[in-house]
């Protein structure tokens, strides 16, 4: 049943009128005299049915004062996962039954490069009132996003701020990667999960040999499904050595022709070589259907993925395991990052469209709406108050993995401050890797051309400059 906003805020401001005349100053300042017999009586009623509306309105997940006029909101989201547009949908029209007075319109980008769609939107004059933000420092420095209010910052375990402010509501915590499997496929051939790296390395060639599907599926046609493996490497090699190179390449104490970064490229080659043929040419989207149709063993992605696998094929037995380091520790993706669902400086200068703005954010991390979400994506809830997820015992283990890694951290391009990467620097990456993987150019090459990428790239930006 819609509530009606406007009569709510009507309401609040005559019970605010009456409180009004009780603590008010005469003309010349001072203190109002004593209240006439019976007054104190009808404050305190007035009180009561303040407090009453308030609570009523609380309870029914409004806020008094979010809209004056009928307001509508332009809302985009990432929209290439089927189950992030479906549990988007759904919070959406949830929404807008219960908001007769706030109406959020779904702009679709049908599913292409989510952070070059908002780009695009920004550049032609059509940057949304709320989106799913990415590359936040960017937008955050450009002056585009509106900070958060504190009761919404509260409502959630860690978040990020620029400057001692908070831009963005975490959706979830970071998508944890690890190897989906086919578990009837593991059981029926003997094959157990790995305990080190050089096991799951001997995994891989033992399905090889086998002949009957690749060890893995890799969807490289989408530059950005790259960065799963990329960082898995990177996270090994570079980072399990330094958490700040990005920060020394800036310095320039450091480059890419660092061994370590060559190590991380001799391990991709390792790992790709397991990896189903034409992979280059496969979109992401296509992945799961190798994994059901036994075209593939293995794929490691996030946990988006466990409801995509079973809306494919509800019988499919999948397996999880993390991949340990080379060194044997266990190094995860995880925690708060700083993307997450943010509000439009521009949008927020219209009072009403702020505060509904807001009121939807409020709305979508209510515990039964968000819980629609995380269930979708099998998401780690980033909230304080957890909803009640109807996990499965995959999801479970992920969660236990998270809780017991030798080190949780954010993919290398979701980094802010010193370790923030120059604007497309990240893809550039990818695509050298890429080549390197393919045989069209050597390791050497690329990381001299990687430099000199990079020197290009902090002539216009470079943190530790601005920072000064």
């Amino acid at each position: 049943m819609k509530k009606r906003l406007l009569a709510s805020v009507l309401c609040a401001a005559m019970a605010g009128t009456l409180l009004a005349g009780c603590g008010s100053k005469d003309s010349s300042g001072g203190a109002s005299q004593a209240p006439a017999a019976g007054t104190e009586a009808k404050t305190e009623a007035a009180k009561t049915e303040a407090a009453k509306t308030e609570s009523d309105t609380t309870a029914a997940g409004t806020d008094t004062s979010v809209v004056t006029e009928p307001t509508e909101l332009i809302f985009i989201f990432a929209d290439g996962d089927e189950g992030a547009k479906a549990s988007m949908n759904e919070i959406v029209n949830r929404f807008n039954e219960t908001y007769q007075d706030i109406t959020v319109k779904i702009q679709p980008g049908n599913g292409g490069a989510y952070s070059e769609f908002l780009k695009t939107k920004e550049s032609v004059g059509e940057f949304p009132d709320v989106m799913e933000m990415r590359d936040t420092p960017m937008y955050v420095r450009a002056g585009m996003l509106e900070p958060l209010p504190e009761d919404i910052i509260s409502l959630f375990k860690t978040t990020v701020a620029f400057d001692g402010k908070t831009y963005t509501a975490p959706i979830s915590g970071e998508n944890t990667q690890g190897i989906i499997y086919n578990k009837k496929y593991f059981d029926d051939n003997g094959f157990t999960e790995p305990k080190t790296y050089d096991e799951f390395m001997e995994l891989c060639q033992k399905i090889k040999d086998k002949g009957d599907m690749a060890p893995l599926v890799i969807g490289g046609q989408d530059i950005w499904h790259m960065g799963f493996w990329f960082y898995k490497a990177y996270n090994d090699q570079v980072m399990s050595q330094d958490t700040d190179f990005i920060k020394h390449c800036y310095e320039g104490t450091k480059d890419f022709s660092d061994p370590a970064i060559t190590a991380t490229f001799e391990e991709m080659k390792d790992i790709f070589q397991y990896a189903q043929d034409g992979w280059v040419s496969t979109p992401d989207a296509q992945i799961t259907t190798f994994l059901v149709s036994d075209m593939a063993a293995m794929m490691y992605s996030g946990t988006h993925m466990f409801s995509q696998i079973t809306d494919a094929d509800p019988d499919f037995e999948l397996g999880w395991f993390a991949v340990p380091s080379p060194d044997g520790k266990t190094r995860l993706v995880g925690g708060g990052g700083a993307g997450g669902l943010a509000i439009s400086a521009e949008s927020a200068k219209d009072p009403n469209k702020k505060a509904a703005a807001e009121e939807f954010i409020r709305f979508f991390y209510k515990m039964d709406n968000y819980k629609i979400f995380c269930d979708k994506l099998n998401a780690i809830p980033s909230t304080v108050e957890t909803p009640d997820l109807a996990a499965a015992p995959v999801m479970l283990k992920v969660i236990e993995a998270t809780n017991t890694a030798d080190d949780l951290s954010l993919m290398w391009n979701g980094r802010v401050g010193e370790n923030e990467l120059p604007p497309d620097f990240r893809n550039f990456m990818y695509k050298t890797t890429i080549e390197i993987i393919q045989g069209q150019r050597d390791i050497p090459s690329a990381c001299e051309e990687l430099n000199k990428t990079w020197q290009v790239a902090m002539q216009s930006f470079n943190p530790l400059k601005s920072a000064e």
